[in-house]
């Protein structure tokens, strides 16, 4: 039997945010509100695509891949946080934190691959518009959409096959985290983890930092293009079919190089607690805000959505 099979009924505690308790109901009640709004604002953000004839191009059929995935990417994660706030601790086997880590990680590369095909479909509407209806078909957008899903979850397996062989270290049966990250997961192992991290850090690096790269060269090509529009209300035009796109990859990117980048070991557990919710749930929850304010006709569809609620 494998490590993890052996360990299947060895369970952990989730340190969370224990030091919050002598705020009372008020952390609860902060992130319950977050996760509302975030699968709130993601779920409206799709329905307006789907109610909305207008929207029904490849732009907005990866904003709904997005949306949906952002969803996923919380609903792993923010309820059993609120339920460790109840219950005033968090306990979870080790199959389930490394199920909830194979989640996390799938849906994270899945959101940098998406980014990046979102990125391509800007490039090819700016630079490419009379070849954009056939290259960006419906089965373009579907192969693009599906390849960032599947890649992300294959992947990822990697990573949680080389768990396998491993075994628990006694008395590392608890996490100062409030979910099961790489690094926290990694630390519970004893063997030859360097093989996992390595692979890991390998995979993970592959995954955020090529797309990364073609988002970056995307928009080389893009303000290149722009920057060739003799008027400035084209330019302008043009360019503000891409700022929602680009404020999200700055967010996104943004903070997941404060967490995993900028050197955080020095830092109380607390603060690098605080850091990670930057990208597990208040991303997640601003996005759909920047589509539906920088957006005009995104603001339109939420209105006839509204409406027709109503």
């Amino acid at each position: 039997m494998s490590g993890v099979s052996e360990n299947q009924t060895t369970w952990l505690t989730l340190v969370g945010f224990g030091k919050l308790k002598h705020l009372g109901f008020l952390p609860f009640a902060l992130f319950l509100a977050i996760y509302v709004a975030t699968v709130g604002g993601n779920i409206l953000i799709v329905l307006a695509v789907a109610s909305s004839r207008t929207l029904h191009t490849p732009m907005y059929f990866f904003l709904c891949h997005f949306s949906l995935l952002e969803i996923g990417y919380t609903s792993n994660i923010v309820p059993r946080l609120l339920q460790s706030f109840l219950e005033g601790g968090d306990i979870i086997s080790l199959v389930g934190c490394l199920a909830q880590f194979y989640v996390f990680a799938s849906l994270a590369a899945a959101e940098c691959l998406l980014l990046s095909a979102m990125s391509y479909d800007r490039y090819l509407a700016i630079c490419h518009p009379l070849h954009y209806p056939v290259l960006m078909s419906t089965w373009s957008c579907g192969c693009l959409a599906t390849g960032a899903w599947l890649s992300g979850f294959f992947f990822s397996a990697f990573t949680l096959a080389l768990a396998a062989p491993l075994s628990v270290c006694p008395g590392r049966g608890v996490i100062d985290h409030y979910f099961c990250d790489f690094a926290p997961v990694v630390g519970l192992f004893c063997g030859e983890v360097w093989v996992m991290w390595g692979a890991g850090v390998s995979i993970s690096g592959c995954l955020t930092l090529a797309p990364f790269l073609s988002i970056v060269v995307s928009y080389v090509f893009i303000l290149r293009a722009v920057l060739r529009i003799p008027s400035c209300h084209g330019r302008q035009k043009a360019f503000s079919t891409c700022s929602s796109h680009l404020s999200v990859v700055g967010i996104f990117y943004g903070t997941l190089i404060v967490v995993y980048v900028a050197p955080t070991d020095h830092m109380p557990s607390l603060l690098r607690k605080a850091l990670s919710v930057l990208y597990t749930m208040l991303t997640p929850m601003v996005n759909p805000m920047i589509y539906s304010l920088k957006n005009q006709e995104v603001k339109w569809a939420l209105q006839r959505l509204w409406r027709q609620l109503l």
